[in-house]
């Protein structure tokens, strides 16, 4: 099963830099693989992440995120005091992705600067919980 999962920095704060960000990815597509997924792409901008990959069959999404979410925060505050205040925000988004739709999803992944230029993450994270018919209550979804 492949997952398309979603999350941000608590706040939404900028801590993603172009300094780091490929070594974060790179990071979060080890941890991956240490759960016995298939990364098949991350990207993101300055809040937030993408994440394309399997779910590892022993794996719950909620376990596999915690995981992903807590390695790679408690790696990234080792990175300068500039991350020393470094969250993730506690939710998240996981949609599930059929193998005929991967390489779009991994297009879209992949233009996320551009993507970003017009479009918020907040406006992006609800067209995809109304495009998989999500009910959400908005008080709660940016904490």
């Amino acid at each position: 099963m492949y997952v398309h999962i979603i999350f941000g920095t608590k706040e939404r704060y900028p801590f993603i830099h172009s300094a780091i960000e490929f070594e974060l990815y790179a990071f979060i597509g080890g941890t991956i693989k240490k759960m016995n997924g298939i990364p098949c792409l991350i990207n993101g901008t300055a809040d937030h992440v993408h994440v394309l990959s399997s779910l590892p069959r022993t794996k719950s999404v909620s376990d596999y995120l915690e995981k992903i979410k807590g390695e790679s925060s408690r790696w990234i505050k080792t990175k300068g005091a500039e991350y020393e205040k470094f969250a993730w925000q506690n939710g998240y988004g996981a949609f599930s992705v059929s193998s005929s739709k991967l390489d779009s999803v991994k297009r879209y992944i992949a233009g996320q600067k551009e993507h970003h230029r017009t479009v918020t993450f907040k406006e992006e994270f609800v067209a995809f919980l109304q495009k998989y018919g999500i009910e959400y209550n908005e008080q709660y979804l940016w904490d």
